[in-house]
């Protein structure tokens, strides 16, 4: 299934579609068939997710001619970010494919060279995630290298704590793309990351939130980023050095990863900073991120 949030009437609804390509449909709508599927907003449906939920929908979509009323045109609506204000910080993976690494190490050797015998873990601050076609502010005056990062984004389905790898996968409620977009002067000269990851606006998300079932291995999807059609980035998620279910066992050794929690898991060559020379991104930029299995995510540079 695939989770959407859109404006509907002057305020945001959930959408569901039962396969890439169909219509989606109003929850709000389909809620009075089924009062159990009256959620606010996607965190209180991945919080309230179960089984019951899940076959209900099941059922919903096996029985279309009731579901009429409810059918919208996903590319007529203006869409929201799948989770427009996250729970907490998305917790992002950084240098996490080795040709990434490599190019990143020549931009600055300082702020990314070195060895990394560990996974490298950081935060980006997210008080709204910015949807998909939305713009994304270049800061002129603050940020002179703007750069793009085309990720694929995680998000639990239920808290979880000292899980182990096998185990990772049942926690997973879906998957999206985010563009990590950075402020590489802001990156580098802090040293630690958060600043230079965190501006208004720095987290594009979407076009919506696929559940994992439906995505399947997600180590194998083809992962690639335009820039004004011209193709920066191109890989498959098989090349992370730490995977998915790695990430989220090691995480959660430590800590409790609780419901909603969005992980960005890195990204691949292809980035402005990797260029020869440096080549960032200006106002009027697009940038269309996309990752098989879920969709296009695209913004242009205000």
């Amino acid at each position: 299934m695939r989770f959407y949030t859109a404006i509907i009437n002057n305020k945001e609804e959930l959408l569901v579609g039962f396969a890439e390509g169909a219509r989606a449909y109003r929850l709000s709508l389909l809620a009075r068939l089924v009062p159990t599927l009256a959620f606010s907003d996607m965190n209180a449906l991945i919080c309230g997710w179960s089984e019951d939920i899940k076959a209900a929908l099941e059922h919903l979509a096996a029985n279309e001619d009731v579901l009429t009323g409810a059918a919208v045109n996903v590319e007529k609506l203006q869409l929201c970010a799948p989770i427009v204000h996250p729970r907490q910080d998305v917790i992002c993976l950084g240098i996490n494919y080795d040709a990434h690494a490599q190019e990143a190490g020549r931009f600055s050797d300082e702020a990314f060279g070195g060895e990394r015998p560990y996974t490298i873990y950081f935060s980006k601050r997210v008080s709204r995630a910015t949807a998909t076609n939305e713009a994304v502010p270049s800061y002129v005056g603050l940020v002179d290298s703007l750069d793009y990062e085309c990720e694929l984004g995680v998000v639990l389905a239920r808290d979880c704590r000292a899980v182990t790898k096998e185990q990772a996968r049942n926690y997973i409620f879906g998957y999206t793309i985010i563009n990590d977009i950075s402020a590489r002067n802001l990156q580098t000269r802090h040293k630690q990351w958060y600043l230079g990851k965190s501006l208004d606006g720095f987290t594009p998300m979407g076009p919506c939130l696929v559940t994992a079932d439906e995505i399947g291995d997600e180590q194998n999807l083809d992962i690639s980023c335009t820039v004004n059609g011209e193709l920066r980035q191109s890989s498959n998620t098989k090349y992370m050095i730490q995977t998915v279910c790695g990430a989220i066992s090691e995480l959660s050794q430590g800590m409790t990863l609780q419901a909603g929690t969005i992980i960005a898991t890195g990204t691949p060559a292809g980035v402005g900073m990797g260029m020869q020379p440096p080549t960032f991104l200006k106002t009027g930029d697009e940038i269309v991120c996309r990752i098989e299995k879920i969709g296009a995510l695209r913004n242009v540079i205000d």
